[in-house]
């Protein structure tokens, strides 16, 4: 966890100039981690994907990925369909609610 921890930094040092993020950011409970963030667009995921894959790759070698959720409006979550399908995410529909 130690390792993993530390890698966190660098994640948010390549992801924090990325202009379509919202937010990014670590949380730990015991020995897991949940990373939560969020994008204008599939565009800007894809963006970040591209970005941190070196990185992503490094921790999967430490860390094991439990659960991909991604939350978007339907026309945005089939741009990402295809791309994420690898990492088996569950896809959530935006139905209710706003956007800034």
């Amino acid at each position: 966890m130690e390792s993993f921890r530390s890698g966190c930094d660098a994640f948010v040092e390549k992801t924090r100039t990325e202009p379509g993020c919202v937010h990014y950011a670590f949380s730990f409970d015991g020995d897991e981690a949940h990373c939560r963030e969020g994008y204008d667009n599939a565009a800007a995921v894809l963006a970040h994907l591209d970005n941190v894959g070196a990185l992503f790759g490094e921790a999967l070698k430490i860390a094991d990925l439990t659960r991909l959720e991604v939350h978007a409006p339907t026309a945005e979550l089939e741009q990402l369909r295809g791309p994420l399908a690898d990492l088996n995410p569950q896809f959530f529909e935006l139905v209710v609610g706003f956007r800034r």
